[in-house]
């Protein structure tokens, strides 16, 4: 699948999604999370990432697909959290230019980022249940900063 197809059928599924574009990669917000300073996606669409070369995202029609999980689906996938800040690359014994493969983001790994470059058909199904996990959870933070500010808290 190319990313514009990943991109139209993550929107179908979660039609509350917003889309941001920047630097021509996406991010995918849940339930209009509105305040800018304190949102976060769910998942993202790279086609670059200046900060890492390890996935080759050079390479042309390369994209990675990163999704946001819980530390228990994380290590369910792949062991105990690696340790790092998001700031370098970190060693989990994967080859990060792999296509196709479910791996641990190569920086954000630590704070339960997964990815796939180019997810082909079959390992998109495999990625929907964690893509609804981490949907379901941002839209849970989502409500609970609403219902704070709504209750004045």
């Amino acid at each position: 699948m190319n990313e514009q197809a990943i991109r139209e059928a993550v929107v179908h599924r979660y039609p509350d999604t917003e889309v941001v574009e920047a630097m021509g990669d996406f991010f995918f917000f849940a339930c209009g999370q509105l305040d800018p300073d304190r949102r976060m996606p769910f998942a993202t669409l790279v086609t670059s990432d200046p900060y890492e070369r390890v996935a080759r995202l050079d390479r042309p029609g390369v994209f990675r697909l990163n999704v946001g999980v819980t530390p228990e689906t994380y290590r369910a996938l792949f062991g105990e959290l690696p340790r790092g800040d998001g700031s370098a690359v970190v060693e989990t014994g994967h080859d990060f230019a792999a296509l196709d493969q479910l791996m641990p983001h190569p920086t954000y790994a630590p704070m339960g980022w997964i990815g796939v470059l180019n997810p082909g058909a079959e390992t998109l199904q495999t990625l929907w249940p964690l893509l609804d996990e981490a949907h379901a959870r941002a839209a849970r933070r989502v409500r609970a900063r609403a219902n704070r500010r709504d209750s004045g808290a």
